[in-house]
């Protein structure tokens, strides 16, 4: 540990802090601009220098190490000076009407600082000329006019999403922030994160859907979760009188560190569905708005004569995005009261039927943490496009790629971390299991065993031998292994499955399993993962939540006789429906989530719901109720009866 004295208080942090982060632990303000504490300290605006005794300059305290009995003083006439000269040229250079701006009031970090510094006028005139504003990216508009030469979204894109979109060209006051090779916004390899719109300190990036609709002192913010994917990112979700501002992410989440993607960010900003705000019963082949009393007793009526009968053809299916509560709700009607032979999740355990059964066959958790796969020097990501599908984790690899860290990817088709990959592996379709096989049992053979599988390796994908042996040696020559990978297309089958395991354990790497839904994890705990295979079904009840139903199951399920629906917009499903009833979104419900690692998490209610629609969890409550079923507590307990796919958090 380091003793320093700041502003004449003593202080003792941990070897390596710098002097800013010394301050902040006695909350002792100092200005920034450049600074972000998820990025490496960069030192570039000048505006957080200090007077360090025994020092003949100010030095910038986001890049100064402390050191054992060191003197600094952050308060003094010499600093202030400096600050406003560095304020000054900042204005001087960009179109920054700082003191006179009434949009910002508190949100822009450059107004806050000259204000902090009693600035009210320009010390020196400026001398800008005007820089062209970028609009044609979907989501962000671009204007280099407020920039301030930060870097803050350069060092983002790069240090925490891995993607190097952006970056500056010229010099001086002609620098000028670009995507790519000085392409549109709209046109780079941007990835629609929006890391850089949070990071930035001005108004040089913003968000398009969310600007100028108040400051965030007038927002109400509450921190939550993303159930876009099963990641569980850590998200906060800005409204202003029950209406959706924006989503930003959470730089204190376990989970994700801060960053967020194109579905938790953005997707939830550009959702137009009809809401439903009102029970709905089908009469004369027309649906009828009708009140919660009349929708359960046609449910009841719906319901009540098939279960006399010993296969009583009532199917249930329940959305991934709902939370634990209410699937274990839905187990304990469907499975535990009703005994339906279907009782699954709207994925029907495509991603995790076979891994389940793997694990209860092993009887111990088999995947690994995500704090496990930021360590890994070398990555393996078989089957999904992560980049699409889940792609936070592609942010967690695309990062921590470097010339000792290394990455292959498996796949049958295109992918999105083919261009990061030291190796890229094309596979005939379908036969992903047996280019694994061949790659587990390549890393321990030798001489003419090993030849003759390069050459069936050969016949199945796109690599020769030269770049086998280089598989071979990437795998053997990390000290850490990491396999991602994916229930879907043909992985999903158990020969994958099994051989992806397989290769986890010749190689001695972590594993780690994407999962489809927020809570497919939970489905799969409570055995809600089998195929929903629809003979002699009568009824079937849908629990389906704000999800947006596939075309393919509406299709599938379209001949079932009766047909329930708890829902929270309209479709062609709902539309199809004897019974409609309406229910909260997921920024509506409160409940918990368990993530593709096992984690578990609880999400909280941003915004208040419409006047007649009901929580998912109360409306299955209320048809136990009203069914009277023999429903208990304690789902923590009961999701642990079967054994974990990684270790619960």
């Amino acid at each position: 540990m380091v003793n320093l004295t700041i502003n004449g208080k003593k202080v003792e942090v941990p070897e390596g802090t710098t002097v800013l982060e010394a301050a902040n632990k006695l909350r002792i303000k100092i200005p920034t601009l450049c600074y972000h504490p998820e990025l490496k300290p960069y030192g570039g605006c000048r505006l957080c220098v200090v007077e360090v005794e025994g020092m003949r300059t100010l030095q910038t305290s986001c890049t100064l190490p402390v050191s054992n009995n060191m003197v600094v003083q952050t308060d003094s006439e010499k600093i202030h000076r400096a600050r406003k000269f560095v304020l000054s040229m900042i204005f001087n250079e960009r179109n920054h009407f700082c003191p006179y701006c009434e949009v910002s009031d508190g949100d822009c970090k450059l107004q806050n600082a000259a204000y902090g510094e009693e600035m009210t006028h320009w010390p020196i005139q400026p001398n800008w000329k005007p820089f062209h504003v970028d609009g044609s990216h979907p989501f962000i508009v671009l204007d280099n006019n407020r920039c301030i030469l930060c870097r803050l979204c350069v060092r983002a894109c790069e240090e925490l999403v891995g993607n190097h979109t952006l970056a500056f060209k010229e010099r001086g006051e002609r620098s000028m922030l670009i995507a790519d090779l000085d392409v549109p916004l709209g046109d780079s390899s941007c990835v629609n994160c929006g890391t850089c719109v949070q990071v930035c300190p001005t108004g040089a990036l913003i968000d398009r859907m969310s600007a100028y609709q108040g400051q965030e002192t007038e927002l109400d913010k509450v921190k939550t979760i993303c159930i876009g994917c099963s990641v569980g990112c850590n998200i906060e979700v800005l409204s202003r009188d029950n209406r959706l501002v924006c989503i930003e992410g959470d730089w204190d989440g376990k989970v994700n560190g801060g960053i967020i993607c194109e579905v938790g960010r953005f997707r939830p900003m550009i959702e137009e569905r009809e809401r439903i705000l009102t029970p709905m019963i089908r009469k004369n082949d027309t649906l009828k708005a009708a009140t919660w009393e009349e929708a359960y007793k046609e449910i009841i009526k719906i319901l009540e004569p098939l279960l006399e009968k010993k296969d009583n053809g009532i199917a249930g299916v329940i959305s991934n995005r709902l939370p634990v509560e209410s699937m274990y709700l839905f187990k304990q009607i469907f499975v535990d009261n009703f005994k339906s032979s279907i009782a699954t999740s709207l994925d029907e355990g495509k991603q995790t039927a076979t891994i389940s059964k793997l694990v209860d066959n092993e009887g111990v958790p088999i995947e690994a943490k995500l704090e496990d796969l930021r360590k890994s020097d070398c990555f393996i990501v078989i089957g999904e496009d992560i980049t699409k599908d889940h792609q936070v984790l592609s942010f967690f690899i695309k990062r921590s790629l470097s010339d000792e860290t290394k990455l292959i990817t498996i796949s049958p088709g295109p992918n999105g971390l083919d261009n990061f990959a030291n190796i890229a592996i094309k596979v005939v379709p379908e036969k992903e299991g047996d280019v694994i096989t061949i790659i587990s049992k390549a890393l321990t053979a030798n001489g003419k065993e090993l030849d003759t599988l390069l050459v069936d390796l050969a016949k199945i994908s796109n690599i020769k031998k030269e770049m086998s042996l280089k598989v071979i040696k990437f795998i053997k020559t990390s000290i850490m292994p990491f396999i991602v990978y994916s229930g879907k297309s043909s992985c999903s089958t158990k020969e994958s499955v099994y051989a992806i395991y397989e290769l986890s354990k010749v190689s001695k790497a972590q594993l780690l399993s994407t999962k489809s839904g927020a809570n497919s994890f939970a489905a799969a705990q409570f055995h809600l993962d089998v195929p929903l295979i629809l003979d002699g079904v009568k009824a079937i009840y849908i629990a389906l939540g704000d999800e947006q139903p596939a075309q393919k199951f509406t299709e599938k399920i379209k001949n079932v006789p009766h047909i329930i629906v708890q829902s929270s917009y309209t479709s062609l499903l709902t539309a199809s429906a004897d019974v409609v009833l309406p229910v909260y979104n997921w920024l509506e419900q409160e409940g918990h989530y368990i993530n593709l690692e096992g984690r578990i998490q609880k999400a909280n209610a941003s915004l208040s719901a419409p006047e007649y629609v009901r929580c998912n969890t109360e409306t299955l409550n209320i048809l136990a109720e009203k069914m009277n079923l023999n429903i208990s507590k304690g789902w923590k307990k009961h999701l642990l009866n079967r054994v974990s796919i990684s270790m619960m958090g």
